[in-house]
Formats: C-alpha cells, structure tokens, sequence
C-alpha cells in the first residue's frame, strides 16, 4: 500500500492532524478569526473532511479545547508525586506547571482567547469540568499529607493555592512580552524565565507555611 493510501486509510491520524492544525490556527486567530481552510492546508485535508470528521468549526473548535485540557491534565497525573515527601512533592508540581506553560504557548493563547469570549464554549462542556476536577486532586493529595505532616497551613484552601500557581505560570507566558519591556531592566529571558520559574516555587512554598 502507498504512503498516500495510508494516510487516507487512516481516519484517526487525520484527526490527529486536524486538531493540530486548528490549535495552531485557533491559537494565532482566535475562533472568529481563523478560517477552515487555512486549518485544512496546515492539516494536509481538505474543508469537506474537516467537516466531515466535526461537523462545524464551532465543534472543531470545542474538540480542540477539550483535547488542550485533557494533555495538561495528563501530564499532571503522570507525575508520581504521592512517593515524594509533601513539600518536595509540591515544588515538583508548581516547577513541572510552570515547565508546561513554557513549552505549550498555543495553550495558553488558546485559554487567552476563551476568556476573551467570556468562556462561551467550556462553560459547554461537561467533559472539560471533569477532565479538570483531576488538577485538584492532584494536588488535594500532596496538601492532605503536608497538613498531617504539619508543613503546610492546615487553612489553606486546594483551589487557592490552585490559583496561586496557575496565575504566575499564565502570567509567565501571557504577559511575557508587555511584562519585560516595561519591567524587564534589561535582563535576559532566559534569566527571567528562571526567576519566574524559582517565583512559583518560593510562593507557593511561603504561602503554604503554617502560621506561627
């Protein structure tokens, strides 16, 4: 069989490229702006297969969203930090977010434009609150042993210290450029990627500390 029938025999590997492809253009365009035939020529498809596989680019674009969540999610669950003492634990998660958040900007600019749009199409989608309810457990987990162990605030609330990780991670990426240019003094990304990477530790940490 050729390389070309192969990939036309292959339905999920044309998906997989479809929903590539429209992360890239959802990413760069938003929803309203980005066009299903420049989807199609970056997923090597034509508009009719598109439309074929997702009815609409409305749902292409809810696959996508779904398909971002449930990576991040992955990559948390799949780090076996419940063998690891509790703060060593936390530092591990808050450094592997932030890591994630760097190497995946169409996420972020992806999660950008949803809040631009006021969170029309995830407040529509039940699979997404689900796939969600995964990044408090995760880290649920790690503050129940911190509290028992008494290094962590037995106050502190999962979804905040949620909150006080994914703003600096977000804010990391989302604000890189405006952020630097006005308050960078000059100094490089590199060195400030890694100050911001040793900021969400240090917070969190701090955060967490039990009270005197």
């Amino acid at each position: 069989m050729s390389a070309i029938a192969k990939r036309k025999n292959d339905p999920e590997g044309l998906k997989k490229r479809i929903l590539a492809g429209a992360l890239a253009t959802f990413a760069e365009f938003g929803l309203q702006g980005a066009r299903m035939e420049q989807i199609a020529e970056r997923a090597d498809t034509t508009k009719r297969m598109m439309v074929y596989h997702f009815t609409s680019k409305e749902n292409l674009y809810m696959a996508v969203l779904e398909q971002v969540y449930l990576a991040i999610r992955q990559h948390e669950t799949g780090l076996n930090l419940a063998e690891l003492p509790p703060q060593l634990a936390m530092q591990k998660l808050a450094e592997a977010s932030f890591d994630y958040h760097i190497s995946h900007p169409d996420f972020m600019r992806l999660v950008c434009s949803e809040n631009l749009m006021r969170g029309r199409f995830i407040s529509q989608s039940t699979r997404i609150k689900a796939l969600n309810q995964s990044a408090l457990d995760v880290l649920d987990e790690i503050l129940t042993r911190g509290k028992a162990a008494g290094v962590f605030d037995r106050h502190v609330e999962t979804v905040d210290v949620h909150r006080l990780i994914s703003s600096i991670c977000t804010h990391n990426v989302s604000n890189r450029y405006t952020f630097n240019t006005l308050f960078g003094g000059g100094e490089s990304e590199q060195r400030s990627i890694a100050r911001n990477r040793q900021l969400v530790v240090d917070a969190t940490l701090r955060y967490l500390r039990p009270a005197d």
